[in-house]
């Protein structure tokens, strides 16, 4: 292993995002120099206190705004790109505009800089030709990085769990909260997914920046345990508090979902919170798991165990 020799300035896409912000921490932690793309000067406040503001650097605009990436990326060592989202809205939030077209932007300003690493965050099922289009869009963004002149690591996480999270705040309105009044999964609830730690991902994001040897390679993330929805349900009963014993575990078929997801799911009849799309059902339907011993390997950590790590943040979620 070959360490940087001083402190990085490492521009964060994303940094107020859910990864984002224990990414930037980590970063600090291990006394780098974090530089924050940020769309909002408030969001920034609100993410990160006085004590982590001070180290680090904000840049107002987005990676759609050439001037805020020059900006961002001009002396900058090293490059985190986790921008990403799971539901397609309006305003051009596409995920071909987000995944592919963002990540071109960044690659390109990073390139233009010469900035020399770049971690990219994709996703555990990203290929060519998945069934949903938030895989395919992964890809593309992959196939960006591969074939920039950038010293690059992709990493591809299974569903990354915390208690200020987004799934895990999904998990506890299913288990606790009357609406909906049951926990519904789509088709059979017996494909697998490996709920990984976020403490875990911004570990080795920030770590593969120190390891030379993680240039040029792919990673898939997953916790030690793979747990079908129906398990994973289970499990979220049993552990969070205020959970409801009596609220059943119910299989929605398919192509009922899918209906759903392209009408009632894209109305305000449903709350944000509850609502879900086409390609969330198309994903649901295939495993999310991979071998977790090979980042444990490269990156020297023993992953943490999902239900160890649920118990003690339990009470967090909200």
């Amino acid at each position: 292993m070959s360490g940087p020799a001083s402190p990085l300035r490492v521009v964060v896409t994303g940094a107020t995002g859910f990864v984002g912000r224990y990414v930037v921490r980590e970063l600090l932690r291990r006394g780098h120099h974090p530089i924050c793309l940020l769309r909002s000067e408030g969001k920034f406040r609100d993410t990160f206190d006085e004590a982590c503001a001070t180290g680090m650097t904000a840049v107002g605009g987005t990676i759609f705004d050439q001037r805020a990436l020059r900006n961002a990326v001009a002396g900058a060592d090293a490059v985190l790109n986790l921008v990403g989202i799971i539901n397609e809205a309006g305003g051009g939030q596409t995920f071909d505009r987000i995944h592919r077209t963002g990540t071109e932007n960044v690659v390109g300003a990073a390139t233009e800089a010469d900035v020399r690493r770049l971690v990219q965050m994709s996703a555990l099922g990203a290929r060519e030709r998945a069934a949903s289009a938030y895989h395919r869009t992964k890809w593309a963004a992959e196939e960006c990085v591969r074939a920039s002149s950038l010293g690059w690591t992709i990493c591809r996480p299974s569903v990354i769990h915390g208690p200020d999270g987004e799934f895990m705040r999904l998990m506890r309105t299913m288990a606790c909260d009357l609406v909906p009044p049951l926990m519904p999964y789509f088709g059979s609830g017996r494909n697998l997914l490996q709920p990984v730690a976020v403490q875990d991902v911004a570990h080795c994001f920030v770590e593969a920046l120190e390891r030379s040897e993680t240039i040029g390679r792919v990673f898939e993330f997953g916790g030690p345990r793979a747990y079908s929805w129906k398990e994973l349900y289970a499990v979220c009963k049993r552990l969070i508090p205020g959970a409801r014993r009596w609220k059943p575990r119910v299989g929605q078929p398919v192509l009922v979902a899918r209906l759903l997801a392209a009408t009632l799911m894209k109305t305000p009849l449903v709350p944000a919170h509850l609502r879900f799309n086409a390609a969330q059902v198309q994903m649901s339907q295939e495993d999310s798991v991979c071998d977790h011993t090979v980042v444990e390997s490269a990156f020297g950590l023993t992953l943490r165990d999902f239900e160890e790590e649920l118990a003690g943040y339990a009470a967090e979620i909200r």
